[in-house]
């Protein structure tokens, strides 16, 4: 995630076959795998560093430290810079016992040896059952290993100022044809006020677009990766929003998660917000007066195809050089599975479980008064099981979505088209791989 507020987590689900080849692609299987030999627990007393960008994690972990007195955990927030912050401890040989990576970034510090494999410790393997099955496949690499527990997913919707489109008589869409014409609409009523806003240095979100339309971004067969980046599911989400972006129905200025973006929304400007489940908290935290205007629908869809997408989720990752796997290994799947750990998780970070029990916590099936008692997560349930699970990352996917970022924010700035930005994208993924002598081609 790129900051404490937005907790922007890189989701998921890669495809198990692209996810085994990374594996044999990257140098890193046989180091991890030699890390990882034994796990003996310590003889004394263990102090773990724990390292996340969740907001009240610090409240969940006293939680762990009070229960367990001969295993104490450190836990610091690294969201002002997650990946710079990690990438320097790795190279200096100072990264922590365990620490928060989205699921697309996986794949990336594989390739750079920066996790052990935890698969001697029978807890790891044995915590497979606990989890949604794509989230393990992700986090163990397609079963070659157990390198990261799964934490949570971001299952996309649509959050609605109900008021505002009461007031202006325009009805929810539920189709992203109905959603421009209410763009319009809104827009006509009050010109101050817009549907909702477009972050072009928010690849992660726009990915997440992609994914709902079922576009694949990466695939493997013949030996090959094969990148669609710049698939004809892909151009049709760009050339929608290029649309309205065009006509001026949707800002362009303002960054997620920002004190600007939360301005906006105060003096009544936007009127939906595309977020994930993890966002439902940044409305509760930082507009409490909008308290009982916000409703969660289904997002958009394109015609009959009714398939959602994720936006977010991460994993705790078993980082190279921890000298305590056996209690690594105790309280991550602790701080997954455990349902205190998880009602914790959930109401101070909003955080959407990956663990099945998880979906089954109280405070999951009740009404949540900010939202007019509505039960919300029931909408965020429904769309997680409308994800297309094939879905993969590529091993280069953060030098592709600076790519795509830093052409979409040209053509937010009238220079090229989103479309133009999804072949930029294409073509820095192509290249990225060779320079890391891994075999990919064009996909279709």
């Amino acid at each position: 995630m790129t900051s404490t507020v937005t907790r922007t987590r890189l989701a998921v689900a890669a495809a198990t076959a692209g996810i085994v080849v990374l594996a044999g692609c990257s140098s890193s299987g046989s180091s991890d795998k030699a890390s990882a030999s034994s796990c003996e627990p310590a003889k004394g007393k263990v102090t773990l560093q724990y390292w996340n960008t969740v907001p009240g994690m610090d409240k969940v972990v006293d939680l762990w430290n009070k229960q367990h007195s001969n295993v104490q955990v450190e836990t610091k927030n690294i969201s002002n810079d997650q990946y710079g912050t990690l990438g320097n401890a790795l190279k200096a040989d100072k990264a922590p016992d365990l620490a928060q990576v989205g699921y697309d970034e996986l794949p990336n510090l594989r390739t750079q040896s920066a996790f052990v494999d935890a698969s001697a410790c029978k807890a790891a393997t044995a915590a497979e059952s606990k989890f949604v099955p794509w989230t393990w496949s992700q986090t163990s690499f397609g079963g070659t290993g157990v390198f990261a527990i799964p934490q949570d997913t971001g299952p996309m919707a649509l959050y609605v100022r109900s008021d505002l489109f009461k007031k202006y008589n325009v009805a929810v869409p539920t189709t992203w044809d109905e959603y421009a014409t209410a763009a319009g609409k809104l827009h006509k009523a009050d010109p101050n006020l817009d549907i909702t806003f477009f972050d072009p240095n928010n690849a992660e979100w726009f990915n997440g677009l992609l994914w709902q339309n079922d576009a694949k971004m990466y695939g493997y067969s013949g030996d090959k990766w094969q990148v669609s980046v710049d698939s004809a599911q892909s151009k049709q989400v760009a050339d929608y929003w290029q649309k309205l972006i065009s006509e001026k129905v949707v800002r362009t200025d303002l960054a997620h998660g920002s004190t600007q973006m939360y301005a906006a929304y105060q003096k009544d400007q936007l009127a939906t917000y595309v977020g994930a489940a993890w966002g439902y908290s940044m409305f509760r935290d930082n507009l409490p007066k909008q308290a009982g205007k916000w409703t969660i629908v289904p997002m958009p869809t394109w015609g009959a195809n009714g398939s959602s997408g994720d936006w977010g989720g991460s994993t705790v990752a078993f980082m190279k050089g921890s000298k305590h796997l056996y209690e690594s290994v105790e309280f991550n799947t602790w701080l997954n599975s455990d349902p205190d750990a998880l009602a914790l998780e959930n109401k101070l970070g909003g955080l959407y479980p990956a663990a099945t029990a998880g979906l089954d916590l109280p405070a999951l099936k009740q009404g949540v008064p900010y939202y007019n008692n509505q039960k919300i997560f029931d909408v965020f349930a429904d769309a997680s099981k409308k994800i297309d699970t094939s879905f993969a990352w590529g091993p280069t996917q953060k030098t592709v979505n600076l790519a795509l970022q830093d052409a979409m924010a040209k053509a937010a700035a009238g220079s090229g088209t989103l479309d133009d930005a999804l072949a930029t994208a294409q073509a820095a993924a192509l290249k990225s791989m060779k320079d890391q002598a891994i075999p990919a081609t064009a996909g279709k």
